[in-house]
């Protein structure tokens, strides 16, 4: 159990916490090589490669997170593809009501995510989850990826939090860690973020199992 009562706001990662990273992974392990391959007419273990060399060299940055830097590497419009496979998009279970029970106990929850603001106008739509969050803030409209120690502050200027009365819930341990240095002292990750491939291990934080297991007491 958290301890709600030394918590005032709730941030919230999307993409493998609130939402399946079954998706993500499909679209970029499979989906995209897939399309390359068909629409430049070049081999799709060649494409994999290739592509599974140009992500690790830039993981972590902005730019790896960026549909538009992907467009121009790919010479493919990554965004509209990711509309060709959108029925994947799913939200974790208990999800809605978890939000619903933050709401009832008085916490602010804050979305904070390092997708592409296509690429969260997507999920949004898709999932109406808006409905169910205080605020929404993309890291690419703050120019810095939570991965980098200065990204915290500068959430700090948009949504102002105390990192002693703070939770952040993140499937990204270096995420985790970033935040942890920045002082945040509520710290969870996600056990299983892509419901398809096998659950995490590991014990530096705490991991979530299930939604429904951290739902406040109004």
């Amino acid at each position: 159990m958290l301890p709600w009562e030394d918590i005032d706001t709730v941030l919230l990662d999307m993409d493998g916490t609130l939402l399946d990273l079954y998706f993500d992974n499909h679209f970029w392990r499979e989906h995209i090589p897939r399309r390359y391959a068909e629409i430049h007419g070049v081999d799709l273990d060649d494409v994999r490669e290739d592509l599974y060399a140009r992500m690790t060299r830039i993981e972590g940055t902005m730019d790896w997170y960026c549909l538009d830097y992907w467009s121009r590497e790919l010479g493919l419009d990554v965004a509209l593809l990711k509309e060709e496979v959108d029925h994947l998009i799913a939200v974790h279970p208990f999800v809605p009501e978890f939000l619903d029970g933050l709401k009832a106990a008085g916490k602010r929850r804050v979305l904070v995510t390092n997708a592409h603001n296509r690429s969260l106008a997507l999920k949004m739509e898709r999932t109406d989850l808006a409905g169910c969050l205080d605020a929404v803030i993309c890291a690419h409209d703050l120019g810095l990826p939570k991965e980098d120690a200065g990204f915290w502050s500068r959430l700090q200027t948009r949504e102002p939090f105390e990192p002693a009365r703070t939770l952040l819930m993140d499937d990204n341990l270096d995420i985790l860690r970033s935040a942890r240095g920045y002082g945040i002292a509520h710290l969870l990750g996600i056990y299983q973020p892509d419901s398809q491939a096998a659950p995490r291990d590991g014990a530096e934080f705490e991991l979530v199992r299930s939604f429904r297991d951290l739902l406040p007491s109004p």
